[in-house]
């Protein structure tokens, strides 16, 4: 389980190199749906602002709703671990959609382009 700090450093690293390179082909694809990316974008927006408030949630229950320390502190990482989880899976969703839309914008002769130099 990541801290929040490392979490939120690797949504936004990650949302801001997507956004920059949809930014790319904005500006510079022609024939692009400037549109459709402009969605796309703001798709890849929202879900990192969703993945950084999301992971501001705390344990709401204290040491003393436990037998002990021992039961509290493995109810806290069980909580956390699938609230991370969550909250990972629905920001890679977001993505993974908003990079359908990038991809449906793009003209058919960019995305061959990009074929050939991933296999090449």
């Amino acid at each position: 389980m990541p801290n929040k700090r490392e979490f939120k450093k690797y949504v936004d690293a990650v949302g801001a190199s997507i956004v920059e390179n949809m930014m790319v082909a904005y500006y510079n694809v022609e024939g692009a749906d400037r549109k459709a990316i402009g969605q796309a974008v703001g798709i890849v927006l929202d879900a990192i602002e969703t993945a950084k408030d999301n992971s501001n949630i705390y344990f709401d229950r204290g040491p003393r709703a436990f037998a002990d320390a021992k039961e509290y502190g493995a109810e806290k990482r069980k909580f956390f671990r699938s609230l991370f989880n969550k909250i990972e899976k629905d920001f890679d969703e977001a993505v993974n959609n908003a990079l359908k839309v990038y991809n449906a914008a793009l003209p058919a002769s960019v995305k061959e382009e990009q074929k050939r130099e991933v296999a090449g």
